[in-house]
């Protein structure tokens, strides 16, 4: 089995990537409910911060903050794909590998996801605008705010970004999102 290092300082801020196996599906915004259930009922039994997320119909994107003395985040996120997952009815022919069956998987997620230590306000902050814009980026809203899927609506309440911000036109020139 393969070691993975993982730097996670403890108490830290992620940013995460997470992609269905099949990106051609819709798995995530047809069953958002079940979804944030898998996120709450984890949530509930070892806290963290989500603060941003969005989520597209086959991939999503968060900042997770851990609490002190934490650094486990790869429990957290195989508990909440494999909640998810058990809460989706079976599909009616469902293409699973030898290694998926001899592991009781389905054939729902990636097994990997990306994950990048945040390491400080400025990095924090153009994943955040990555975040929030990218159902712009990938066609799905016209503008952050017009995505249903997403922290920007709690982020323009909490005075994070203005209600407008990236709100069509060519905002994007002089935004730097994500890492340099």
């Amino acid at each position: 089995m393969t070691n993975y290092r993982r730097n996670a300082p403890s108490g830290s801020s992620f940013f995460f990537t997470v992609n269905l196996a099949d990106r051609r599906q819709t798995l995530l915004v047809d069953n958002v409910e079940l979804l944030r259930a898998a996120f709450r009922e984890v949530q509930g039994r070892h806290p963290f911060t989500i603060d941003a997320i969005v989520v597209l119909p086959e991939h999503m994107h968060a900042i997770w903050t851990l609490p002190e003395g934490d650094r486990d985040y790869a429990m957290r996120w195989r508990l909440i794909k494999s909640r998810f997952s058990r809460g989706l009815a079976p599909a009616p022919i469902e293409q699973l590998s030898r290694s998926q069956m001899l592991k009781g998987e389905r054939n729902i997620w990636q097994r990997r996801y990306w994950e990048h230590t945040l390491r400080d306000e400025d990095d924090f902050s153009r994943h955040a605008d990555y975040i929030h814009y990218n159902p712009v980026k990938h066609g799905h809203a016209p503008n952050a705010g017009a995505w249903p899927f997403s922290s920007f609506a709690r982020m323009v309440r909490d005075s994070v970004y203005a209600g407008d911000w990236a709100g069509g036109g060519d905002e994007d020139d002089d935004h730097v999102f994500g890492e340099r």
